[in-house]
């Protein structure tokens, strides 16, 4: 008697079975660590995400296009001022890290984070090249049983609509032949409290299986894993962390203005206001939005809701408070300048300390002092600028005309030369007491000199 053959609903069981065999395989080798992580972006999300997977136990294969980053990082050497070279080296001598421009090895892996850059165009929308084409590289590389996550910033949708066709073009299904999610990334440069180990993850799943392994993955190098219903929410929470401080940053921009009208010292307004227990949370003004989140990603929101004919005012409005305030610091200046020294900006010499967009790191995206010197240069000063931490600014996409430039010395003799000096970034490692003393004026656009204890009358808050 010759063998039965199986009938359909026997197929499709057995099909059902194999899936949930690879699932529950794939889940098992997160949980024991033996699964092969790979990160595409070696950058400031990229690379202290790569540290803090390799650390908990799994080995992790960095992927970059840079192969002058994939060789830095393979000798045991950080780009990064606050991942030490030590912690490199440490992770590549025991084989848990290894940096490769080989994008055909996404075959090795079993997870796929990417962690790539989500600028704005020129006209102020999303550009997602990034995002597509390093999809479009998975895909030509995607197995069966592969976890694909993504962590850049971007619109609700992306995940879902931009990204799972682009993997589905050769044949295998999400959700049935690999997983596809999305998780956030929440890494703070430069805060020695929070690193990505500390900080929970929000997951949101192309399907159950798909968020039980997300979370599953995640669980076993960060503080605990926070589920939602879906991508779409998921990447909404994070637009919606960004766009808070976004509009915060606007609020307390446009209470500096309207109390520097008044004669009142905001940043002593808020020492104040903070010491309510409820209610009030510290938020600080500057010379505008720096980094590679709060300035750009409130606009992919504004982009994706007028597709639903929804306007943001709110965040708009914040938007144009936050790009205004570089003029604002300009002005103040050359008021101060006038007033001060019987000077102008044209031919005035000025130092800017600090073009790092945040106080402690190295990280120049975005940087509000770009458009500061940019605005001084225009109208005829002489501008050079001293920071600890950028020894020379990297090629900027906005400001090309600034790459190259090298950050000059911050002594005695070197401030004698310059009729200002301009405070736009208050890294720790700068002699303020020095500057105060030595330049005609200061301009002091982060509270730095106050919070030194640092008080003269040539010193002008901006």
């Amino acid at each position: 008697m010759g063998e039965k053959k199986p009938n359909g609903q026997s197929r499709a069981r057995g099909a059902r079975d194999a899936l949930a065999d690879a699932a529950t395989g794939l889940r098992r080798r997160f949980l024991d660590r033996s699964a092969r992580v790979g990160v595409i972006g070696l950058g400031y999300v990229g690379l202290p995400l790569v540290s803090a997977i390799a650390q908990s136990g799994f080995r992790v294969t960095g992927f970059d296009i840079d192969p002058r980053k994939v060789a830095l990082l393979n000798r045991g050497r950080s780009y990064i001022h606050h991942l030490p070279d030590s912690l490199v080296a440490e992770l590549v001598k025991g084989a848990k890290f290894e940096a490769v421009s080989d994008f055909a090895r996404l075959e090795e892996v079993d997870a796929i984070l990417i962690c790539v850059p989500t600028p704005l165009t020129r006209h102020r929308e999303p550009d997602l090249s990034y995002v597509v084409g390093t999809t479009e590289t998975v895909a030509k590389h995607l197995r069966r049983g592969q976890l694909v996550v993504l962590e850049s910033t971007t619109y609700p949708g992306t995940t879902r609509d931009v990204m799972r066709p682009i993997l589905e073009r050769g044949g295998l299904k999400s959700g049935t032949d690999f997983y596809l999610a999305y998780s956030p990334e929440r890494e703070d440069p430069g805060n020695t409290e929070y690193n990505a180990r500390h900080i929970p993850k929000v997951v949101g799943g192309d399907g159950a299986d798909a968020l039980t392994l997300a979370r599953t993955l995640y669980d076993q190098f960060v503080a605990g894993t926070v589920a939602v219903s879906s991508p779409e929410t998921a990447e909404a929470v994070k637009l919606t962390e960004n766009i808070f401080r976004a509009v915060n940053i606007a609020l307390v921009n446009e209470l500096k203005l309207i109390y520097d009208a008044m004669g009142i010292d905001v940043w002593e307004v808020i020492e104040a206001a903070k010491t309510k227990p409820f209610g009030f949370m510290p938020f600080y003004p500057g010379p505008g939005l720096g980094g590679h989140c709060i300035p750009i990603d409130p606009f992919y929101l504004t982009w994706k809701a007028r597709e639903h004919e929804v306007s943001t005012r709110f965040i708009e409005l914040a938007g144009q408070i936050n790009t205004a305030m570089p003029h604002y610091v300009v002005e103040r200046l050359a008021l101060a300048l006038s007033e001060r020294l019987g000077k102008s900006v044209r031919g005035a010499r000025i130092l800017i300390i600090g073009v790092a967009y945040k106080k402690n790191v190295d990280d120049t995206r975005e940087s509000s002092s770009f458009k500061v010197m940019e605005l001084l240069e225009k109208r005829g000063a002489e501008i050079a600028f001293h920071d600890p931490l950028v020894l020379e600014i990297p090629p900027l996409r906005e400001h090309p005309e600034f790459g190259g430039r090298k950050s000059v010395a911050l002594d005695r003799a070197a401030l004698k030369r310059f009729d200002a000096a301009l405070i736009a970034t208050d890294h720790d490692g700068v002699d303020y007491k020095l500057v105060a003393d030595t330049c005609p004026l200061v301009i002091d656009t982060r509270n730095a000199c106050a919070r030194n204890g640092i008080v003269a009358d040539n010193i002008v808050k901006a």
